[in-house]
């Protein structure tokens, strides 16, 4: 495992996010989390300086890396494990993860310590891809953490954590605090899995029309319903759903919000046909 040394000779780069893990415990614990199977397909969105990089590659055949910095495309090439890399020098926001499924032929399994600016937008990117993923194991910061894993009332709640939860079923697996960071973050982190559901409690005809509602419902989550969502449901329309129109946004339930994009749904198809 490299020294807090070998970390310091490469200047984490701003853009990018980066904050490399240095805690020896904590990436134990985390490749014990993962738990990788040697005949399975696992990439890893941002090695960076190969903390978890070196453990997992050392347990596979092989280990599919996304890297986006070049500098560091350039410290892995000179890394003994290096051999058992494929290596994409990419942004992982415009990876064709369903490719990958069909070139291997096997679900593939995602990890790794994400930059925090590009959290957020990497999972719902992933979620396009959703049905060729077998887990998703993240280090994301603590916030972002407590959105995906919200409940209805919570400060939390929101768009994010209603999609998250209609894909995923989700975890939180370790808590990791700023100095297990190089450089130290101002933030704690969460590590967590997601695993999409094998049979959802959920369902909608079109995810389009439940981002459509979950938008306009939380883009002033002080309104209640009968106003956030007026361009789209008429009060008695909410009633019918058993859905109190007084209610805000953070108190309607992932189920009801399906409810609602369903119905929606089937009013816009039987004005078509």
């Amino acid at each position: 495992m490299k020294s807090i040394k070998t970390f310091k000779k490469h200047f984490p780069v701003k853009k990018y996010g980066q904050n490399f893990l240095i805690n020896k415990e904590i990436i134990k614990n985390i490749v014990k989390k993962i738990n990788p199977n040697i005949e399975q397909t696992l990439v890893e969105i941002g090695p960076g300086l190969a903390a978890l990089t070196e453990p997992i590659s050392q347990l596979l055949k092989e280990l599919i890396v996304i890297e986006i910095d070049c500098n560091l495309l350039y410290f892995l090439k000179k890394q003994p494990f290096y051999s058992k890399l494929i290596v994409f020098c990419q942004d992982a926001l415009n990876f064709n993860y369903t490719n990958l499924f069909y070139k291997k032929n096997k679900l593939i399994r995602i990890f790794g310590n994400l930059p925090y600016n590009i959290s957020t937008s990497l999972i719902i990117f992933l979620f396009q891809h959703i049905r060729v993923i077998q887990d998703m194991n993240f280090m994301l910061q603590k916030e972002v953490a407590a959105r995906l894993i919200a409940l209805p009332g919570n400060k939390y709640y929101g768009r994010l954590s209603i999609i998250s939860q209609y894909y995923c079923d989700i975890k939180i697996l370790l808590n990791v605090a700023p100095e297990d960071f190089w450089p130290i973050p101002r933030v704690h982190s969460i590590f967590v899995n997601l695993t999409p559901h094998h049979n959802s409690p959920y369902f909608v005809y079109d995810i389009n029309i439940l981002s459509l509602i979950t938008n306009k419902a939380f883009q002033n989550r002080r309104k209640i319903l009968r106003h956030s969502l007026k361009n789209l449901f008429s009060e008695t329309t909410l009633l019918n759903l058993d859905i109190n129109p007084r209610l805000r946004a953070e108190n309607i339930s992932v189920f009801q919000y399906c409810q609602l994009a369903n119905y929606l749904y089937k009013k816009n198809y039987t004005k078509k046909n």
